[in-house]
């Protein structure tokens, strides 16, 4: 009953929906009369609706048969198909259980495993025991080809060696699954090769004995020549998978592998080595520990000596073997010279090798075998343009693998480091060392002390010492433990030394060590000011140097590589312990940055010129204390009242004023030669306004000026002028004194009437009443007749203190 009122409730509620839909319809249609005129085309519409929409319920009830029988007859395949399935895994393992007798089916597929597990380890051994075969058959063929065809032995060879490669590059994928296997067909291998190299080698030597080999002028006729080049060829060829296994592993490594010798040129070198090892390892005058370039000399002379035949007779050959291979990308293997030297590096590397322990507590001899290699480096990569075989990075060197695979390089830096910090010590043990070079620049700069350019010349050696150098952390390790240490030993020196001087100068200090007089006189006198300047100009003097250091094309490119590195570094240390921040607190802040500025020397630089500056200032308080002491006499007369007649043409220099004037030409005097111009006008120009304070507070401000005493005055600061002038050029006195001098021309301006009566001379412009008058009626009136007068730096109210000076005033 329920489920049939639930149907009827769903009939009615669906009934009513359509009915609503009818009635929406209609009143969308049908929205007024005009309407009605157009019922026949709607219901036509209507029906054709209807009659499409029956059609496509048509083509869904057939559609959904057929879809029906489909799915219908997929289930029934689905269902046959599991039963046969299932029909033959009971098959499967009924047969399984009889062929392994086990009672149920896993026990079954246990055991069946286990079977085919032993087969699969019987196929593997099957194909080791065909490898093997088929390496012991090479090898023999090998052997027995050899000794009666050379060149028919180095096929079966090749193929050995193709063996050994290919397993060695399956290794990886295989997780080493075979390494005894490996081994033994590479000691087959390696067998086979060094057999048929001493053959090969001992046809070879025959040939070099005809050829009369290693004669200076070896001459080759035709059969010779033919007999020479096949026995190359056979060793080029024997040799080459090794030399292309070697090219590809050290395309895919970084490391400092040594290269091979080819070994024509081995065989070859062989009797030059005997004649090195005669010369340079027995008792013989010529092996001696204080001359390694004895050895090294002797190298040079061997390329010298048999570069020419080489270039001549094996350089086809090369040319031709490996012309066509990748090999022919290698200098050392393409290149004649190249593959000499490489022949010539091993019994150089044993050389030094068995002598670095003999010098090794030997500092002068360990320096100088370094220095002699680095130069040997460098002959060999400038001259003979040799690049170790790599066209990309440049030779490291045998200094390199001496200071940093074999680890000599510690032990080296702190020998040069002594050296370097014993030499700066006798420099400054030098009695002159504190002395002032008049002669070692030019006239018109600032004069540094014997010190300074002996120590600047030190470290410009320390540079030479260091710059063959290729590893760049032993580059910086040298900048950073020697040159800026010296700097810094050497900074630290001046600045106790000013900071001595400061001390036993100050006031308290004269208080209370009790400073004696004549020690104080000599402190502010030309003697403390030559103690100053020796701080000063050989502050300078460095300063200056580091500036055109970091400007160097060597110190430009290290400072490139080091911001390089510390830009991409990941925290790991720049050189040896030292960290980036370590690195950058010695030599710049911008270390690391993205800045474009910045050098090697910043850090140092700025501590010297920091130095300088300051130097620069206790000068110019030492003269201004020293000549305003110097005036004080002079600022406590008062002969300007005087009203005593006397020509201004025949007056002298107040005889309190000797005094200052001769010290401070002394001052100028000993400045203008230890000083550039621009020092010496910037410390000036700062004494001038020390004493036209005095002159202007003490003298001019304190005292009433008669006409004579006015003349007096002027002559007096004009005679300062002329000692300014002798020592920095006309006119500099009076631009060190220019409001002074303003106030003197107030000071001079003739006395006229204003009824213009005067003594008949000319007019001469402003006169003195004029002036008094319109000066003290208003600053705009004072500051009109200051710029007729052409007085720019002072003031109204200064010009009125002026005048009121001036005794005919009355003020």
């Amino acid at each position: 009953m329920a489920e049939v009122a639930y149907r009827t409730n769903a009939s009615r509620i669906a009934d009513e929906e359509r009915d609503v839909r009818v009635e929406d319809y209609l009143n969308d249609k049908l929205q007024n009369t005009t309407d009605l005129a157009n019922i026949d085309s709607l219901l036509e519409d209507v029906k054709a609706q209807q009659l499409l929409l029956q059609q496509q319920l048509q083509e869904a009830k057939t559609d959904l048969n057929e879809n029906t029988k489909a799915s219908v007859a997929h289930s029934n395949d689905l269902h046959r198909r599991a039963r046969h399935f299932k029909s033959q895994q009971n098959d499967v393992d009924r047969r399984l259980m009889i062929v392994t007798q086990s009672e149920t089916s896993d026990d079954a597929v246990q055991i069946f495993d286990s079977s085919m597990e032993s087969l699969r380890k019987l196929d593997v051994a099957q194909e080791y025991m065909e490898l093997l075969t088929e390496v012991e058959s090479l090898s023999a063929e090998g052997r027995r080809n050899f000794k009666k065809s050379p060149q028919d032995a180095l096929q079966p060879y090749l193929r050995l060696q193709i063996l050994v490669n290919a397993l060695k590059d399956a290794q990886p994928a295989a997780e080493d699954a075979a390494p005894h296997l490996v081994d033994h067909v590479d000691r087959t291998a390696r067998t086979l090769w060094k057999q048929m190299k001493d053959a090969f080698a001992s046809e070879f030597e025959a040939t070099l004995e005809k050829m009369q080999w290693p004669r200076k002028d070896v001459t080759l006729d035709r059969q010779l020549e033919r007999e020479w080049t096949d026995g190359v060829k056979k060793l080029l060829e024997l040799q080459e998978p090794e030399l292309r296994a070697r090219d590809s592993q050290t395309t895919n490594s970084t490391g400092g592998d040594e290269h091979l010798v080819l070994l024509p040129l081995e065989v070859m070198a062989k009797p030059l080595e005997l004649r090195f090892k005669y010369h340079f390892e027995g008792d013989r005058p010529t092996n001696k520990l204080d001359k390694p370039e004895y050895f090294l000399s002797h190298v040079i002379g061997l390329l010298n000596t048999y570069d020419e035949f080489f270039a001549i007779y094996l350089q086809p050959i090369l040319r031709e073997h490996f012309g066509k291979s990748n090999l022919a990308l290698t200098s050392i293997y393409i290149d004649s010279t190249s593959a000499l030297i490489t022949a010539f590096l091993p019994m150089l590397r044993h050389k030094i090798l068995a002598l670095m322990p003999q010098i090794s507590q030997q500092p002068q001899l360990l320096s100088h075998l370094i220095h002699e290699l680095m130069s040997f480096d460098v002959s060999l990569r400038d001259e003979w343009k040799y690049d170790g075989g790599s066209a990309i990075e440049e030779w490291q060197g045998l200094t390199w693998e001496i200071l940093v695979k074999k680890d000599w390089f510690g032990q080296w830096l702190e020998v040069e480091k002594s050296f370097a910090l014993s030499r700066y010590q006798n420099i400054i043990d030098t009695p002159e060392s504190g002395e002032i070079d008049y002669d070692s620049v030019d006239p018109g700069a600032t004069k540094p002390t014997y010190a300074a350019i002996r120590v600047n010349d030190l470290l410009e050696t320390v540079t030479d010492r260091y710059r063959p150098l290729t590893c760049f952390s032993q580059k910086l390790r040298f900048l950073i433990d020697i040159q800026i240490t010296i700097f810094d030993r050497f900074h630290s020196r001046f600045h106790d030394s000013l900071e001595a001087y400061l001390a036993r100068t100050s006031s308290i200090a004269r208080t209370v060590q009790g400073v004696s007089r004549e020690t104080q006189a000599e402190l502010q006198g030309l003697g403390g000011l030559e103690r100053l300047c020796r701080i000063y100009g050989s502050a300078e003097y460095l300063e200056k140097k580091m500036r055109d250091w970091s400007d160097d094309v060597f110190f430009l490119d290290l400072w490139d590589e080091l911001q390089d590195r510390a830009r991409r570094s990941t925290g790991k240390n720049l050189a040896g312990p030292m960290s980036v921040e370590d690195v950058a607190e010695r030599t710049s802040s911008t270390v690391g940055s993205e800045e474009d500025s910045g050098a090697l020397f910043d850090e140092t630089a700025g501590a010297y010129k920091r130095l300088r500056v300051r130097t620069e200032g206790v000068i110019q308080d030492m003269l201004m204390y020293s000549l305003r002491e110097s005036l004080r006499p002079y600022g406590r007369i008062n002969p300007w009242s005087s009203l005593s007649a006397e020509s201004s043409s025949s007056l002298s220099l107040t005889a309190e004023l000797d005094a200052t004037v001769q010290q401070l030409n002394d001052y100028l005097s000993f400045l203008s030669k230890v000083l550039a111009q621009a020092p010496l006008r910037r410390i000036v120009r700062q004494v001038a306004l020390a004493m036209q304070a005095f002159l202007w507070d003490h003298v001019l401000m304190r005292y009433t000026f008669s006409a004579s005493g006015i003349a007096q005055f002027q002559r007096d600061v004009e005679v300062i002028w002329e000692t300014m002038d002798r020592w920095l050029g006309e006119g500099q006195g009076e631009m060190g004194t220019l409001k002074l001098k303003e106030g003197l021309v107030l000071l001079g301006l003739p006395v006229k009437s204003d009824e213009g009566e005067g003594n008949g001379d000319e007019d001469v412009g402003l006169g003195l009443w004029e002036v008094e008058k319109r000066a003290f009626r208003s600053n705009e009136s004072g500051r009109e007749v200051l710029d007729e007068l052409g007085l720019e730096v002072l003031s109204e109210s200064e010009a009125r203190h002026v005048l009121e000076r001036i005794i005919e005033l009355g003020h």
